[in-house]
């Protein structure tokens, strides 16, 4: 978890900095940080669209330049022909509901995760397919 926590450092995001790896065998396959898609501009420097909507955390996704930390671990992992299924995913944050389709679809069955997120549907989501869900307390890492 704290390799995921050095990794949410390179966010790009204004409201939340998440990080993400994918671990099998005790061995990272690959990372992923929230912000947006190579080549496009940052949040960090054009400012949230999220933010001057008064979006709350949470809801309307789509309105927001960047990828989640666990959609860019995904694409990370694709992009270099990495194999996933199977893999632990470490998250400084409980995944959104799309995410957590995306995970389910990607073949993880192991989350461990920091902080909670205002999304009640994932862990609907994750545990209709019997995904494991373990909070990681900063006292126990």
């Amino acid at each position: 978890m704290d390799i995921a926590c050095l990794v949410a450092r390179r966010s790009t995001c204004l409201r939340r900095k998440v990080g993400a790896i994918l671990v099998r065998d005790k061995r990272i396959l690959a990372t992923g940080y929230n912000g947006a898609p190579s080549g496009l501009s940052h949040c960090i420097d054009v400012g949230c669209l999220r933010e001057e909507m008064g979006i709350p955390s949470g809801e309307r996704h789509e309105l927001c330049r960047g990828l989640h930390a666990e959609q860019n671990v995904i694409i990370h992992a694709a992009y270099h022909g990495v194999c996933i299924k199977g893999a632990v995913l470490f998250c400084t944050n409980m995944p959104c509901s799309i995410c957590s389709k995306m995970l389910v679809n990607a073949g993880i069955h192991d989350i461990r995760y920091q902080e909670g997120y205002a999304d009640s549907m994932a862990e609907d989501i994750l545990g209709a397919a019997g995904v494991k869900l373990t909070k990681i307390d900063e006292e126990r890492r």
